[in-house]
């Protein structure tokens, strides 16, 4: 099996707590999170789902939150058929009532070697995915 990770920083005019609650309201994805739907609960074993894509085509990726500790960190493992591994929000509060909040995925590729070679075309897609989507959470507090 092969592993990849990505992740992507920004720093939020807001405070993690104003943060968080924005983070984990799943439904609010949508507005940050380009071609995203979610919805899902909270806490240690709740379920999340999540659907990318246009219309019809795209997938779904569910989710177990592993770790929940307000408001500085949501670990989840993806249990899907299409993506399988781990992700997680970390916010850590920085002066002047700002924070910086980092989304990081440990993700296990399908399809062995085969999937291996096909993040050399997904990988950047995903980078410039969470970096966009930090990027647009961000503008949400200004």
């Amino acid at each position: 099996m092969s592993r990849v990770a990505v992740h992507a920083s920004a720093d939020v005019p807001a405070t993690a707590e104003q943060v968080w609650n924005v983070l984990v309201d799943w439904p609010r994805h949508s507005e940050w999170v380009p071609l995203t739907r979610a919805e899902g609960g909270a806490g240690d074993g709740a379920s999340v789902e999540a659907w990318t894509g246009v219309g019809p085509v795209g997938f779904l990726d569910t989710m177990v939150i592993s770790e929940w500790r307000p408001p500085h960190r949501v670990l989840v493992r993806h249990t899907g058929g299409l993506v399988r591994g781990e992700g997680r929000f970390d916010l850590l509060d920085l002066p002047d009532g700002r924070c910086r909040v980092t989304w990081a995925e440990l993700l296990d590729l399908p399809l062995g070697p085969l999937g291996r070679v096909g993040w050399f075309a997904v990988g950047p897609a995903a980078r410039v995915m969470l970096r966009t989507s930090l990027h647009r959470l961000a503008n949400m507090f200004e």
